[in-house]
């Protein structure tokens, strides 16, 4: 599977386990709400540094967000 995918699953995921909407994360991270749809999408190829405000802002480990072992559909 595409790692841009399996970030953006995670984000997701996340995101939502935390109880934010996307426009939440995006004010966190001072991005725009449809950058942090694309990651989501698996449409973005982001930094490290974007990775490390993404982990902030979803108060995660930068390496949960790479986590392979959460199952496609799984939230």
């Amino acid at each position: 599977m595409d790692i841009r995918r399996i970030f953006g699953a995670n984000v997701r995921r996340y995101r939502i386990a935390a109880g934010l909407s996307q426009e939440a994360v995006a004010v966190k991270m001072g991005v725009d709400r449809a950058y942090v749809s694309g990651m989501e999408r698996g449409q973005q190829n982001v930094t490290l540094l974007t990775m490390w405000h993404l982990a902030e802002a979803l108060d995660v480990r930068p390496v949960d967000l790479l986590d392979e072992t959460v199952k496609k559909g799984e939230k």
